[in-house]
């Protein structure tokens, strides 16, 4: 039975869509089209830099995402060891004070920690978004520049 599903290419494969030109060969066809006033080298440059930018922030986002699951998953291994040492301690005549202060130091705790998670997940979505800010304002600073007549 012949399968209907698209085509797909492989991630790893570096070869352009029919039709369009490899990267070595836009800037070749660029060169074929230059058009007075405009500086292809610059362009070029540019869109090197928006690239540059990006990849930054994809690597800013990712070390944050990183660092938070980690410190999540570190919040929740100490959580599990208090529990059971809670649970440890259930039995005897003062228990019940003793749970009840330790009920309390562990809302105290997560409430700490949650605002903790809260202050790192902010944070790298703070330098992220910067990172493509200061991008997005030399883009318009270049644009500007490319704009005046010569």
């Amino acid at each position: 039975m012949a399968s209907n599903s698209p085509k797909t290419t492989s991630p790893s494969s570096t070869r352009p869509e029919p039709g369009l030109p490899s990267p070595a060969g836009l800037g070749l066809l660029l060169e074929r089209f230059k058009l007075p006033g405009i500086d292809i080298d610059a362009l070029v440059e540019w869109q090197r830099k928006d690239l540059e930018a990006l990849a930054e922030a994809n690597r800013q986002a990712y070390e944050g995402l990183r660092a938070l699951a980690q410190r999540r998953g570190e919040i929740l291994q100490a959580s599990l060891a208090q529990w059971q040492e809670a649970l440890k301690s259930i039995v005897g005549s003062e228990a019940l004070s003793r749970n009840a202060e330790a009920a309390k130091r562990g809302v105290e705790q997560a409430i700490d920690h949650f605002r903790e998670l809260a202050e790192m997940e902010m944070q790298a979505r703070s330098s992220t978004w910067k990172v493509v800010q200061d991008r997005l304002q030399e883009t318009i600073a270049n644009l500007q520049g490319l704009l005046q007549p010569r």
